[in-house]
């Protein structure tokens, strides 16, 4: 299996090319001035280009904006300093990544390029209605921020319902072994569903 290897996006054919690909795979168009601000971490296998995900260590963060102003005046957490925080956006795997340990490898990468940043507070924001997403979130020790309706300007877009958490650099680095975890049980669910395909197609040629 060919490794994955990773770098960080300059060209901007390339940039245009990972956002395309995010926006089809969650269906959310980014602003122009947040990808300005935003550091773009691809992963490829040969020349093509099969995941990635955005790095955003300067406020505004988008996720925060979203979140209703009463719920801003009254949660601790907007109590903390925006520059001792950091955002992850921008996460996506291409549907060519089968194997686990492929789309493990990615996530690996994300947890150290962030915890490199040295910011005390990771934002994350997902579709409240995605079930994968929250429970990679979970596995982070995230807190709820907000969940509900998102706040939007005039000319935003995002999810009908978002949930918006943080982390810390730590928990997410020290969290590592529950991804492993996670990675193993889903290479095992792959493999069984090799193996009854493998069964399934002995079967159909047999009767």
């Amino acid at each position: 299996m060919e490794a994955i290897k990773f770098k960080t996006l300059t060209d901007t054919t390339e940039i245009d090319f990972f956002l395309s690909r995010f926006e089809s795979f969650v269906g959310v168009k980014l602003p122009y001035d947040y990808m300005e601000r935003s550091q773009f971490v691809a992963g490829f296998k040969g020349d093509e280009m099969v995941g990635g995900y955005m790095l955003v260590t300067k406020p505004a963060f988008r996720s925060l904006m979203f979140v209703p102003d009463d719920v801003k005046q009254s949660h601790e957490f907007f109590q903390k300093d925006s520059y001792d925080m950091m955002e992850i956006n921008g996460l996506w795997m291409s549907a060519s990544l089968k194997s686990a340990s492929e789309q493990f490898s990615i996530w690996t990468r994300l947890v150290l390029d962030a915890f490199k940043c040295r910011k005390q507070y990771v934002l994350l924001m997902a579709n409240q209605r995605n079930k994968n997403i929250r429970h990679v979130h979970a596995m982070t020790g995230a807190k709820d921020i907000y969940e509900g309706q998102p706040m939007l300007m005039s000319g935003d877009k995002s999810h009908s319902t978002i949930r918006v958490s943080y982390t810390t650099r730590w928990s997410l680095l020290l969290n590592l072994p529950r991804y492993w975890a996670e990675h193993k049980s889903r290479e095992r669910r792959f493999q069984r569903r090799l193996k009854q395909r493998a069964y399934n197609r002995v079967m159909t040629k047999t009767s």
